[in-house]
This record gives structure tokens, C-alpha cells and sequence, in this order.
């Protein structure tokens, strides 16, 4: 069972719209895929939804909750769900002065039976408690950034912070990819961004990126992921495109890269999840 965190400490970067859509992909390959919605935003329940799960995860890092007993069903073909809420927003108070809080995530995952390929956790975009748990209990990261000048700075930031989990926390801990977002590839920020992420980090650094995309932050309104909502469209090709190439599936299918994004989208002016 593979088990990636999907994490960025900078809002806006595609974080949950990559978690939900990479997973609804993922569904599509055949794989069955559990979301752990970590974030107490709840952005992804709401987009699968599920907008309130109640004290659920509250109460799997506070009172040993087994996570499976939470799992909801989605109108996504092979995604289940573990559902968030604005409880979650407690659970700095809560377990202030506990030996070992942030392992009680890794706990539970620990727990799950495994009926799933991969489990997916959408951390909130924050490097507190509840992220660092995330972290403590996966294998993988995956790391969606914006192709901006001000994510590129968030992103030392948090690999950093992934160093220091895998050393004290989490040793086989390992970033699975750095992926692109909302590249609009008409601008030339966008494709130095790429370019430097290339020349910087390398073949951790995913082939696909995601084209900047109206119907992928419409999709989000209409809680379908962009695989259903728009199948033919550029944002659910570069989901799908993604998904292969995190699940080491079909390396040939990974594009686009950005030297042939002629099909960039408009960009929107409403913010993504």
C-alpha cells in the first residue's frame, strides 16, 4: 500500500485540487484509493462530498480512533474518504504536552486493512502539528508548486522541514515528486520557474505539469474531480498524465512537459482550493 502526503506551507499552490483530481486519476487506473483529508479547511471533503466530518479525526489522534470506522464512499469511482472538519483546528490544544502527538497518525495509518493501493493524505498548507504527523506516517511526499517566484522560496522551506521528520521521526520518509501547477506556459516566469525547479532539484522534479486550467477550478463548484467534470480537457489529461507517472506507470504517457504547453488554458481570476 503506497501512502503519499500531498503538502505545500504556501495556500494557493494546488494542493488539495492535485490530491483530489491525483486521486480520482489514480481511481481511473484501477487503483483504489483512500483520501485522509488532514486539512481542517475540509476542502477536499467538500469537493468529494463530504463538506463536515464531525470530530472524527479529532478524535483518531485524540482518543486512538481507528481510521477505517470514518471511511465514507465518494461518487468517484474508486476513492474512499476520510472526511475533515474545523474540529481538526483543535488538535494543537488538545494534545499540547502529549509525549509522542505526532505519532498518533502514524498510528492509525499503521492500522488500516489494506484494501487500498494508495492512501493519500492532503495536509493543510501550514508546517504545524497536524502536518508534521502527515509526515511522520507516509512513505512519500508529493509536493505540488505554483509556478511563481514566491513558491519557490515556500519550497526550500518544506523539504528542509521533510529532512528533519526522516531524521527523527520517519528515516524511510523520501519526496516522491515536485510537481508543477498552474503553469500558464504564455509567460515566461512560468517556464523559468520550471526550468529552475529542473536545475535545482532535478529528476525529483515530475515530467508532466499542470497547465493552468478555468475548468480545473470550476470543477471544484460543481464537486466532481477534473477526470469527470471536463474528461477531455487539458487539466484532466495532465492529472492523468501526472498519476502515471507518480505511480511509475507508462513513462511514455507523462506529458506534456512545458516546451509544448501551446494549449495553456485562460487563466481564472477565482482562487483554487
Amino acid at each position: 500500500m503506497k501512502t503519499w502526503a500531498v503538502t505545500n506551507q504556501k495556500g494557493g499552490s494546488g494542493k488539495t485540487t492535485s490530491a483530489v483530481n491525483l486521486a480520482a486519476a489514480a481511481g481511473e487506473l484501477g487503483r483504489r484509493v483512500l483520501v485522509v483529508d488532514l486539512d481542517p479547511q475540509a476542502s477536499a471533503s467538500a469537493w468529494l462530498g463530504t463538506p463536515d466530518g464531525g470530530r472524527g479525526l479529532l478524535d483518531v489522534l485524540t482518543e486512538g480512533t481507528a481510521l477505517a470506522d470514518l471511511v465514507v464512499e465518494t461518487g468517484t469511482a474508486g476513492v474512499d474518504l476520510v472526511p475533515s472538519s474545523a474540529w481538526l483546528a483543535n488538535v494543537d490544544r488538545a494534545l499540547a504536552g502529549e509525549v509522542g502527538a505526532e505519532l498518533a497518525f502514524r498510528d492509525a495509518v499503521k492500522a488500516l486493512p489494506k484494501r487500498w493501493d494508495l492512501v493519500l493524505v492532503d495536509c493543510p498548507p501550514a508546517l504545524g502539528l497536524l502536518t508534521v504527523s502527515a509526515l511522520a506516517a507516509v512513505r512519500e511526499v508529493v509536493v505540488p508548486v505554483e509556478t511563481s517566484a514566491m513558491a519557490l522560496a515556500g519550497l526550500a522551506g518544506l523539504l528542509r522541514t521533510v529532512e528533519r521528520v526522516r531524521d527523527r521521526l520517519n528515516p524511510g520518509l523520501a519526496v516522491r515528486a515536485v510537481l508543477p501547477c498552474r503553469v500558464d506556459a504564455r509567460t515566461n516566469l512560468a517556464r523559468d520557474v520550471v526550468a529552475h525547479l529542473r536545475e535545482r532539484f532535478g529528476s525529483v522534479v515530475t515530467e508532466t505539469v499542470i497547465r493552468e486550467s478555468v475548468r480545473v477550478r470550476e470543477a471544484w463548484s460543481f464537486g466532481q474531480p477534473v477526470t469527470t467534470y471536463d474528461p477531455r480537457g487539458a487539466g484532466a489529461e495532465d492529472y492523468r498524465a501526472a498519476a502515471r507517472e507518480l505511480l511509475g506507470l507508462d513513462p511514455d504517457a507523462a506529458a506534456p512537459s512545458v516546451e509544448v504547453l501551446d494549449r495553456t488554458e485562460a487563466p481564472s481570476p477565482e482562487p483554487s482550493p
